[in-house]
């Protein structure tokens, strides 16, 4: 599914083309897109059409859009986007159509005028709904989505928080691999940049937490926002259509892998082979020279 990077490459492409843009007209084409909204797709329009959307925000692998009535109210709600494994939000001409668009939003923006976002999915794991907004824990003059508040911070954040987060790791009698992508510790971080991080900190992906030593943590926290920066920098990762960026193209960042995806061929460090193992109904992909369990 879209982790961090793809997410961000999202926001970004979406923010100048959202904020300060009037939601003129919803459809909804098949209400599976509405798993996560409190209420029918009838609710779903009447509570957008009219809505101004201040922002783009997003906080792990969840994207959202605040909502004001006039665009100058301190909003209280937001469109929460979540793309699931397959879901894209594609910026388009009003006149445009795309195959299996779940949901359509027909928005006017002062200076780039009439436009069109559409919600597609493949799979139909995405989803959007609106959710009240809130401040958070640690900063009480930041809000999120209130579906969001579970969700930690992620590594590239300014106030996530290295400290808590390396002692909170160190208390977890787990794998480290599992403890990277709970969301609740950490977020943003899913199978292919988990891999591409243990990798590079030569860390098996199941090597206890508890018998992490604080220094080996430390740099698998740095290689972490490495991998992550480095993806953001390419566009995000994409072995087909299913994650495309707001204008329908395609990241790059799979030519970049050393790890993932990468099984049969020889690891960039040692040359011994990369193996893929069975791992949570999916799978971890490593050296097993260079990433041994200590």
């Amino acid at each position: 599914m879209p982790e961090l990077p793809e997410v961000e490459v999202v926001r970004a492409g979406l923010a100048p083309a959202v904020t300060g843009a009037v939601i003129e007209g919803v459809e909804v084409f098949d209400e599976r897109s509405l798993r996560r909204h409190d209420g029918p797709s009838e609710d779903f329009v009447q509570r957008l059409t009219g809505r101004t959307l201040v922002a783009a925000s997003r906080r792990g692998k969840f994207l959202w859009l605040p909502l004001s009535d006039d665009g100058g109210d301190l909003p209280d709600e937001a469109l929460v986007v979540h793309l699931g494994m397959s879901g894209q939000v594609l910026l388009r001409d009003r006149d445009a159509h795309d195959r299996l668009t779940r949901i359509r939003l027909d928005i006017s923006h002062p200076v780039h005028g009439a436009l069109r976002l559409n919600f597609v999915d493949q799979r139909i794991f995405g989803s959007m709904a609106i959710s009240p907004l809130a401040p958070t824990v640690d900063d009480p003059r930041e809000r999120v989505p209130v579906q969001v508040a579970h969700i930690a911070r992620d590594p590239l954040d300014p106030l996530f928080n290295d400290r808590a987060f390396l002692k909170r790791l160190a208390i977890r009698r787990t794998g480290v691999k599992r403890a990277l992508l709970d969301q609740s510790l950490i977020s943003g971080i899913g199978n292919i940049y988990a891999d591409e991080a243990l990798w590079a900190s030569r860390i098996h992906y199941d090597q206890p937490t508890d018998r992490l030593s604080r220094a080996k943590a430390t740099l698998l926290l740095a290689e972490v926002r490495v991998v992550l920066a480095k993806a953001l920098l390419e566009g995000g990762t994409s072995f087909d259509t299913q994650y495309l960026n707001v204008n329908g193209e395609s990241g790059y960042f799979a030519h970049s892998l050393n790890a993932y995806g990468q099984q049969g061929k020889a690891c960039p460090r040692c040359s011994r082979l990369i193996v893929r193992e069975q791992f949570m109904n999916r799978g971890s992909h490593f050296c097993p020279f260079c990433q041994r369990v200590r």
